[in-house]
C-alpha cells in the first residue's frame, strides 16, 4: 500500500503551477481560435473581445478550399516523414555502437553530439545556402530532408542510446553464442526490443520537422515545394482576399496535427525521453 509523501500545500502549489503553465501555453491558441472565428467586419473594427459576436467557420472553409493549402500540408507531411525515417536510419546504428562498443573518444563523441545539438541553425544558414547553391540543390526536397536529418540525429542518438542501454547485454551474448553476428543481433534483438523507443523518437522527429520554418524558407522558393510553415508565411501575399482571420485559421489548422499527435502519444514520447535517466 503506497503512502503519499506530498503535503496539501505542496500539492496545491503543484496544481497552481500546472494551471499557470496551461494558461501560458493554451492562451495564445485560444486567442488564435477567437481570431479565426471572426468575420472581416469585426477584424477591421479592431474589436478586442475574446469571444466573437458572430462566430463563423467560413475562414476555415476558405483556407481548406484554397488550391495551395493542401499542397502545403502534403509537402509538410512528406518532409517530416522522410526526415523521421532518415534520422532513424542514421541514429539507430550510432546508438547501438555507443551503447555496446568501447572505443577511444567515445565520451568525447557523445559530448560532441550534445554540443552540436546546442548550436542554433541560424549560425549555419549562410554557408548552408552557399553550399546547396553550389551543389545545385536549391528548390529540392532532398536538400531540405538532408538538413532535417542532420539537425535531428544528435538528439535521436542520445534518446535511442538510452533505450538500447536498457536492453540486457546478456541477450546479445546469448544470441552470439547461438551463431548470430553483430548485425543479426542488432536486427533480430535490438530493433524489436527497442520498438517503443524507436516509435517515440520517430514521432518527436516528425513533429520537429512539421514545425520547421527556417530551413525550408531558406532553401525553397517555389510555391509547389513549400511546407505548411513557409506556405502560411506567404499565404497573405498570395491571396487577394486574405486577411488576419484567414491567417489565424491557417495557422490553427497547421498546429492541430502536431498537438493531437503529442497529446495522443505523450506517454510514449515522455517514456523515450526519460528512459535510462534512472538506473538501478
Amino acid at each position: 500500500m503506497s503512502r503519499r509523501t506530498g503535503t496539501p500545500l505542496g500539492d496545491a502549489m503543484s496544481y497552481l503551477f500546472m494551471l499557470a503553465m496551461f494558461i501560458f501555453f493554451a492562451g495564445p491558441l485560444t486567442y488564435l481560435l477567437s481570431m479565426a472565428m471572426r468575420d472581416k467586419r469585426e477584424i477591421y473594427r479592431g474589436a478586442a473581445r475574446y469571444i466573437p459576436n458572430n462566430p463563423t467557420i467560413d475562414n476555415f472553409i476558405t483556407v481548406l478550399n484554397n488550391s495551395y493549402f493542401p499542397i502545403y500540408l502534403w509537402n509538410g507531411l512528406k518532409l517530416a516523414a522522410l526526415s523521421g525515417f532518415g534520422v532513424l536510419i542514421v541514429a539507430l546504428p550510432a546508438a547501438y555502437a555507443f551503447s555496446r562498443f568501447n572505443f577511444r573518444g567515445k565520451g568525447l563523441s557523445m559530448m560532441g553530439l550534445l554540443l552540436f545539438q546546442m548550436i542554433s541553425p541560424l549560425v549555419i544558414m549562410v554557408p548552408l545556402y552557399r553550399y546547396m547553391n553550389r551543389l545545385g540543390m536549391l528548390d529540392t526536397h532532398f536538400a531540405v530532408v538532408m538538413v532535417y536529418i542532420a539537425l535531428g540525429v544528435p538528439l535521436a542518438t542520445w534518446l535511442l542510446k538510452s533505450t538500447v542501454d536498457g536492453i540486457p547485454r546478456s541477450l546479445d551474448e546469448a544470441a552470439m553464442i547461438d551463431g548470430c553476428n553483430r548485425f543479426s543481433v542488432f536486427w533480430r534483438i535490438i530493433l524489436p526490443l527497442s520498438a517503443p523507443g524507436i516509435a517515440s523518437v520517430f514521432i518527436i522527429t516528425v513533429i520537429a520537422g512539421w514545425s520547421q520554418f527556417l530551413v525550408p524558407f531558406l532553401l525553397l522558393t517555389k510555391n509547389d515545394l513549400m511546407p505548411i510553415g513557409v506556405g502560411i508565411f506567404n499565404f497573405r501575399g498570395m491571396q487577394t482576399d486574405s486577411s488576419i482571420q484567414l491567417l489565424a485559421a491557417a495557422c490553427l489548422i497547421s498546429v492541430v496535427p502536431a498537438i493531437v499527435a503529442f497529446l495522443s502519444l505523450q506517454r510514449l514520447i515522455l517514456g523515450a525521453m526519460t528512459s535510462g535517466a534512472v538506473k538501478g
